[in-house]
């Protein structure tokens, strides 16, 4: 073996395992939604989603494949549920997330326990936190998500349409003058529903209509008595998967027959997740509000 073969051998000898490590720990520093600054893989494989809603955006970025884990109520797209489950969002096995050996987590503000990214962090668990509380940075969390996951192209697409969409319900709300009174119950017992600073006021403010419950506390309580005080226009009782609870809940305001919500047949029973999820689905939520608020619009939107 000549001198200069030896010494090339030995030279990628070398280098080789400098190589091969560069490419499996080539990271970058970026800032969540926090203000935190984390230290995430380039190319994540192996994702963990706290939350139902950012299993929702993942795989709404067609990223799917990437998830090793979800939380216990990811339940859509239906792929979701058959994915491990880590607890849910408000009570995380950190156990069973460590076991899936995930690359990155990606937690939300509201409800993730602050102690369970910590832990995370301190095994070496990279954790991105997004904190999404209207529509715009709904669509900023997607923008984001993207990022992390090498998707932007899919969800500048997902915000250029989400945005169309909302701007067309604005345009159409702006040819009309009156804002029906609206009470959207997400209780049952004691009678619940939702504040200005939810997403369910925002969308029913687009759509529309004027929300009944609108004030500082984010999700106030009723007795039957101030409901019929406040005299609904319409009334849209959402529902997970308690149907016939709901499907009840409606027929005990119908015996109402003063209230203008029951004399005019506009009490509606709904999926709750188009309204208090911070996904992409929001949209549709919108949609279906100025349907339900506005059916005189309902043919103008295609």
């Amino acid at each position: 073996m000549t001198t200069f073969k030896y010494i090339t051998i030995v030279f990628m000898m070398a280098i080789l395992p400098l190589i091969s490590l560069k490419a499996t720990s080539v990271a970058k520093t970026i800032t969540d939604q926090l203000g935190r600054h984390v230290t995430v893989p380039d190319k994540p494989q192996r994702v963990v989603s706290l939350a139902p809603s950012i299993t929702e955006i993942v795989f709404a970025l067609d990223q799917g494949h990437r998830l090793q884990g979800v939380t216990t109520y990811s339940d859509f797209p239906p792929e979701a549920a058959k994915l491990p489950k880590v607890g849910s969002y408000v009570h995380l096995d950190l156990e069973k997330i460590v076991a899936l050996k995930p690359d990155l987590c990606i937690a939300i503000k509201d409800g993730n326990p602050r102690v369970i990214a910590q832990r995370l962090e301190s095994l070496k668990i990279p954790v991105y936190a997004v904190d999404p509380n209207n529509l715009e940075t709904i669509m900023k969390t997607v923008l984001e998500i993207g990022t992390l996951l090498n998707a932007k192209n899919r969800a500048n697409q997902l915000v250029q349409n989400m945005d169309l969409r909302i701007q067309k319900v604005k345009s159409l709300v702006a040819k009309t003058t009156h804002r029906p009174r609206v009470f959207l119950q997400i209780g049952v017992s004691p009678i619940v529903s939702a504040g200005t600073h939810t997403f369910i006021h925002e969308l029913i403010v687009i759509a529309g209509g004027t929300n009944l419950a609108a004030g500082p506390i984010p999700y106030p309580r009723f007795s039957l008595e101030k409901v019929l005080a406040l005299s609904p226009e319409i009334i849209i009782i959402t529902s997970m998967a308690r149907s016939a609870v709901f499907e009840k809940v409606k027929a005990e305001w119908e015996k109402w027959p003063n209230m203008p919500a029951v004399r005019n047949q506009r009490i509606y029973v709904e999926d709750s997740n188009f309204f208090d999820r911070p996904t992409p689905r929001l949209v549709d939520g919108l949609e279906l509000l100025i349907r339900l608020i506005h059916p005189e619009l309902v043919e103008k939107i295609q």
